[in-house]
This record gives C-alpha cells, sequence and structure tokens, in this order.
C-alpha cells in the first residue's frame, strides 16, 4: 500500500485540497481512454480500503471490492474518458491529458458544491505535468508512492472496464470483456477474422496495417 505519511505532508504543505490524477487504456487497440481525480477526505483516513495500491498489482476482484469502498464511503472522485475518435483525431498523449483535465475540473467543482474548499495541488502518475487548469506536480510510479493517486488509478480502470463490456455487449467477438481492448492473441485473431469495428483505434499501428491490408 502506498505510504500514508507521504499523503499527509503533501496536505500539511498546501493550504487547500490534494488530489490524485492517474489513467486507463493508453495502450490497449480499443475502446476510450479513462482518467480519474481523486480526493481523500483528511478527516476519515481511517475509512481507506484495506489494501489500496497501484491497480495493476491487484487481481480483478481485490480491486472490485476496493473500487465498491470507495463508492460508498467519505471520499470523493470523479471521471473523464476520451473517445476513439479524439483519439485517433489528437493523439493518445492529447487525448489522455485532456481526460485528466476533464477529471480535475469536474472534482473541483464537486468539491466546491459540497463545501470542502478549493483543490491547491493535483498529484498526477507519471513524468509529465498535462495543463489541469489547478497547480499540478508529476510522480514517477505515483501509483505505488501515493494513496489518492492509487484510489484514482483503481477507479480509472474499473471504471474503464465497465464501460468495454459494455461496448461489447452480449457478442462478445473480440473478447473485450476479458483482454479490455488491448492487443492480446484472442483480440488479434477475431480482428483477422471479423475485421476492424467503430470502436478500433484506427490510429495505432496494428489496426492501421489491417486496415491497409
Amino acid at each position: 500500500m502506498p505510504d500514508l505519511q507521504r499523503e499527509k505532508a503533501h496536505m500539511e504543505s498546501h493550504a487547500g485540497l490534494v488530489v490524485g490524477i492517474d489513467e486507463a487504456g493508453r495502450g490497449p487497440w480499443a475502446g476510450p481512454v479513462t482518467a480519474a481525480a481523486a480526493w481523500l477526505n483528511p478527516d476519515h483516513f481511517d475509512w481507506l480500503p484495506d489494501g489500496l495500491d497501484d491497480s495493476k498489482k491487484l487481481s480483478r476482484v481485490k480491486r472490485r471490492r476496493i473500487f465498491a469502498d470507495l463508492k460508498d464511503g467519505p471520499h470523493e472522485f470523479a471521471v473523464a474518458s476520451a473517445p476513439v475518435s479524439m483519439i485517433d483525431e489528437v493523439g493518445i498523449l492529447k487525448s489522455t491529458f485532456w481526460a485528466m483535465r476533464e477529471a480535475a475540473q469536474s472534482l473541483r467543482a464537486k468539491l466546491t458544491s459540497l463545501g470542502h474548499g478549493q483543490i491547491d495541488l493535483c498529484l498526477v502518475d507519471g513524468n509529465l505535468t498535462p495543463d489541469l487548469g489547478v497547480p499540478a506536480s508529476a510522480i514517477v510510479k505515483g501509483d505505488m508512492l501515493s494513496c489518492s493517486i492509487a484510489a484514482a488509478s483503481v477507479i480509472a480502470k474499473e471504471t474503464r472496464d465497465h464501460l468495454m463490456v459494455e461496448l461489447a455487449g452480449a457478442q462478445d467477438i473480440y473478447g473485450w470483456q476479458r483482454n479490455m481492448g488491448y492487443g492480446t492473441r484472442d483480440h488479434a485473431a477475431a480482428l483477422q477474422a471479423n475485421g476492424v469495428s467503430p470502436h478500433h483505434r484506427r490510429s495505432f499501428a496494428p489496426i492501421k496495417r489491417l486496415l491497409k491490408g
């Protein structure tokens, strides 16, 4: 679990609220990229889900349980997804940053309306600092170091997984309910057999090659 003392230190060094930002879905061949912004209420640190960690280190069962705990607890979050059309038009990095900004601004409005105050700092997983409309700082491997970023990583992953299951529908010909749009062997085989769907990222090399035939 990320170090809670590090989270407290960030909060104590800023007058306003400290929020964690992370994304899910930069690498898949299909579906949106989803970002989450998470604020952990400092009055309720005793209500952090047991085992909170980087979403990539959690089993699906544990991740779903932590996500449910975060939704039902005293903490606040917001999510945003950039669609495939945006990814193909402006690229995955700009789309990811757009989703992060949207999530941060949505959470900012939510926290203000609830009377919690203003965001003073966003901790962003990675080595790049996007323009979020509020002060931000990048933290390499932040989802392993910051509790709020870890929470955002779980929220983003679970939200995007749900979106992919919805896109798959009852007839899941590409295996999205299992691979979530990532470039697995079964996904590649399904593409060869069924062609490219409207939800595939045509700007990504494997899909672009397939379209060129």
